[in-house]
């Protein structure tokens, strides 16, 4: 009997995961817009799967805090405000922030040390300055493990879960304003900064620095707040952030 309940159990959660994926694609594009009712019905239709797997995906949506829960049953599709964006950014810096810290506080694994040194070389080949156009596609991968590598350096699972639902959000995460910057005629100068404050904040980690490692990486943070105020002032810069279809802009 319990060989043969295996394969639905297994299949579950890629079916819940499915739906999580299909929703949020919907909501972050816009073609579900801020303030809309979502219901599980309207999503079975809609995505033609059954109610289990899009209900465990609303729920899951709902603790990313990309719906929120109806008084009258269902979800609607969560709007957020200029401030929220930039909340969200500094909430997002301010833990990883203390990830640095406890990394330096705590010590880290010679191993970590040296996959951090060997992240640091392949971003180093990537905004080398002789290079006209970078690779962005790269770069976001790169530094998103390079984010994912101090995090894991704190040895910390509670902060990490933390980090990870505040990074959730589309607007929120390490690259998700790189399109953004990529625009801006300074780029290049704005990634060797970013660049230099990646080899800060290990230099600081690995001499058992934390105020300072946490200083840095909260700085760091900063560089996405530039890139998000570059954004508001222009449509077209706007249209790049991820999510941008959910913000609910302030009337002038």
């Amino acid at each position: 009997m319990t060989r043969a309940a295996a394969p639905v159990i297994e299949k579950s959660p890629s079916q819940t995961l499915k739906a999580q994926l299909l929703l949020r694609d919907l909501i972050v594009q816009g073609a579900l817009k801020p303030g809309e009712r979502v219901s599980e019905l309207q999503m079975v239709d809609r995505l033609g799967m059954s109610r289990t797997p899009i209900r465990a995906a609303l729920v899951r949506l709902e603790q990313e805090d990309l719906l929120e829960a109806l008084p009258s049953g269902g979800f609607a599709v969560k709007a957020f405000s200029e401030r929220d964006f930039a909340e969200a950014i500094e909430i997002r810096g301010t833990l990883e922030g203390l990830a640095a810290r406890l990394a330096a506080e705590r010590g880290v694994r010679p191993a970590q040390l040296r996959e951090a040194r060997a992240l640091l070389a392949e971003l180093d080949t990537v905004v080398r300055r002789e290079t006209i156009e970078i690779d962005v596609s790269l770069y976001v991968e790169l530094n998103a493990r390079f984010h994912a590598l101090v995090i894991a350096m704190a040895g910390s699972t509670a902060l990490a879960r933390q980090i990870e639902r505040a990074s959730a959000l589309p607007f929120a995460s390490p690259s998700a304003l790189v399109p953004v910057q990529t625009r801006s005629p300074e780029s290049h100068h704005i990634l060797t900064i970013a660049q230099d404050q990646h080899r800060c904040v290990i230099a600081a980690i690995e001499r058992r620095e934390g105020s300072r490692a946490e200083a840095i990486m909260r700085e760091h943070a900063r560089i996405a707040h530039r890139n998000l105020e570059r954004a508001f002032a222009d449509q077209r810069d706007l249209a790049l952030v991820p999510g941008a279809a959910l913000i609910r802009r302030a009337e002038v």
